[in-house]
């Protein structure tokens, strides 16, 4: 059962009435991927990620594993350094995000592996995201869906399983460029990574910088502590931060509280958020 917690009822309050009176042409949603929109468990199992099912389903060659556990073992430890530099360890994510998708091209990957995954891997809309989009659709407003995945490409085809793949969502993830057969030759950028998930990336993408940038009261969605970073980079005027507490209620409680505006725990659905929404309207 989910639980609702609001880490500052007057000052949530105030924000939505904020947004309610300027209006939804004013508002653009920030979103997660991964156990955000969809569910962090399913039928008691936790939901892996896109990489996870890739690799698991052995759709890649035999030494992938192998040598995807030495990027991380030589790159990781430089992720989670906070004494190193913030803009040196962005060059090193990048050095390892750019490894590893070449080691995925090496490694044979094809769309119909990533379509296999976004038809048949254990990923699975909350409920009442359906409905989410379709007024999105229907108001117009942006859906920026952020996810430093290495496959984002299969994000967009789990979308069009659904036929929701609207042309008011855009995907800042990372992409493949793909020859005739559907196998994968060269990365398609910008790279998004660990670090770099946020709005600045935005300001190389100004097709669609251009469509929110006076949208500034958002709606950020996210799953992790980190995933209220991808706000950074952008001059918002409101921001209502919502986010998912699935796993770890009484460890992670006090730290999402301090971090998000909504915590909802119990990997629910999406009927808060949505009367978020329909109020505004």
């Amino acid at each position: 059962m989910m639980n609702i917690i609001i880490s500052n009822p007057e000052k949530f309050d105030n924000l939505k009435q904020i947004l309610k009176t300027e209006g939804l042409d004013k508002v653009h949603i920030l979103s997660d991927f991964d156990r955000t929109l969809t569910y962090g468990s399913v039928d008691g199992v936790k939901t892996s990620s896109i990489m996870s099912l890739l690799r698991d389903g052995k759709h890649l060659s035999s030494d992938y594993v192998q040598k995807a556990h030495e990027l991380f073992d030589t790159y990781h430890p430089i992720e989670v350094d906070s004494n190193i530099p913030l803009e040196e360890r962005k060059d090193e994510m990048r050095e390892w995000w750019q490894k590893h998708n070449d080691l995925l091209i090496s490694s044979g990957l094809s769309l119909s592996d990533l379509e296999d995954i976004a038809k048949n891997g254990h990923l699975k809309f909350r409920e009442g995201v359906l409905d989410f989009l379709d007024f999105l659709k229907s108001k117009n407003i942006p859906l920026i869906i952020f996810s430093a995945s290495g496959c984002g490409d299969a994000i967009e085809l789990f979308f069009k399983k659904y036929n929701k793949d609207y042309s008011n969502i855009y995907y800042l993830t990372n992409k493949f460029n793909w020859d005739e057969n559907g196998r994968a030759i060269s990365t398609k950028g910008p790279i998004i990574h660990s670090l770099n998930k946020d709005e600045t990336v935005l300001s190389d993408i100004p097709e669609i910088f251009n469509i929110i940038k006076d949208r500034k009261n958002v709606i950020l969605l996210g799953d992790s502590l980190g995933d209220v970073d991808m706000i950074n980079g952008f001059d918002y005027d409101n921001l209502i931060k919502i986010g998912f507490l699935n796993f770890e209620y009484n460890k992670n409680r006090e730290e999402y509280q301090s971090n998000f505006d909504v915590v909802l725990e119990g990997d629910g659905d999406f009927s808060f958020i949505n009367n978020i929404i329909l109020n505004f309207n």
